[in-house]
């Protein structure tokens, strides 16, 4: 059961936003900031928490993966990571 009133996700959703364009590497700014502008608004609340334990990986590890010059554990791996690393913006 969610107990998040609809104020409590939005602000949720905001604080991600700003998180996940607000990195540290300007690359990692563009590819997880714009995916995030992206589909912020569609995201379940399952992908919102998936994609706060996301905001938690070091920006040099995600480059990696983004650029494919690593794998990405299987500890990492989830859907929404997959589609990060994509690069799908819808």
């Amino acid at each position: 059961m969610n107990s998040l009133s609809p104020d409590d996700d939005s602000i949720r959703r905001k604080r991600l936003l700003w998180r996940a364009t607000h990195r540290g590497i300007k690359e990692m700014d563009l590819v997880l900031g714009g995916f995030v502008s992206s589909n912020i608004g569609s995201f379940s609340a399952a992908e919102l928490t998936d994609l706060e334990r996301i905001m938690d990986i070091p920006d040099q590890e995600m480059l990696a993966w983004a650029t494919r010059q690593m794998e990405v554990p299987a500890g990492h791996a989830s859907p929404l990571l997959a589609r990060i690393l994509a690069l799908e913006h819808d």
